[in-house]
């Protein structure tokens, strides 16, 4: 795709799936990050997880006559509902407001051998800040132990006392066995901001 002499640069990282069966489910939901100030938006985007963690219950099979059905359900949804939160906050967060793009998110199922959970979150965000999840990212998938570089980013955030991006990411892979993918687009007519897909797969 192009537009006069510039072009779309498109990079992909991790484990990123953006091809579905043409059968599959899905639900996305579209937000105005400048529409309200971002503290108005947490409890906004907790329901909208448990919303989407709710959604995810039709389409496991339920035995009521099994109480590990029930177990798994309620695993699930709260698997989902804490991957589907920090996702969508992440892109709320970091959301170049002065951009007229939505922030874009939602869920798509997959059954194969297992019910897996395809969770997405699609936000503008400025360069600068791009760059820096990008850095991050090279840094996870260089690294051969999740749990330690968790640690390590918890002592990094006690020696700058402040909030060190990546602590959600790292617990979706280690308390949730998550996969995770990134997509990185550069716009033409948006040069100042990039197009941040993340995804993660989790298995329920």
């Amino acid at each position: 795709m192009t537009s006069g002499s510039l072009q779309t640069v498109t990079q992909i990282f991790g484990e990123f799936i953006d091809q579905f069966p043409p059968d599959h489910d899905s639900l996305e939901l579209t937000f105005t990050p400048s529409s309200r100030p971002i503290k108005q938006r947490w409890r906004n985007n907790r329901l909208s997880a448990h919303f989407v963690a709710d959604y995810l219950s039709s389409f496991l099979p339920v035995d009521e006559q099994d109480a590990s059905s029930e177990k798994r359900i309620k695993q699930s949804k709260g698997a989902v509902s804490y991957v589907a939160n920090e996702l969508l906050e992440n892109a709320i967060k970091f959301t170049d407001d002065t951009s007229s793009y939505k922030v874009k998110f939602g869920i798509h199922f997959i059954e194969e051998i297992d019910v897996i959970a395809v969770i997405f979150a699609t936000n503008y965000a400025k360069s600068e800040t791009a760059n820096k999840l990008h850095e991050f990212i090279k840094e996870l998938l260089s690294s051969d132990d999740p749990n330690e570089l968790y640690l390590q980013q918890l002592e990094k955030n006690a020696e700058t006392d402040s909030e060190t991006s990546g602590l959600g990411l790292l617990t979706m892979i280690n308390d949730y066995s998550a996969k995770i993918g990134w997509r990185f687009e550069t716009i033409p007519d948006s040069l100042d901001s990039i197009l941040v897909t993340t995804v993660a797969q989790i298995i329920v």
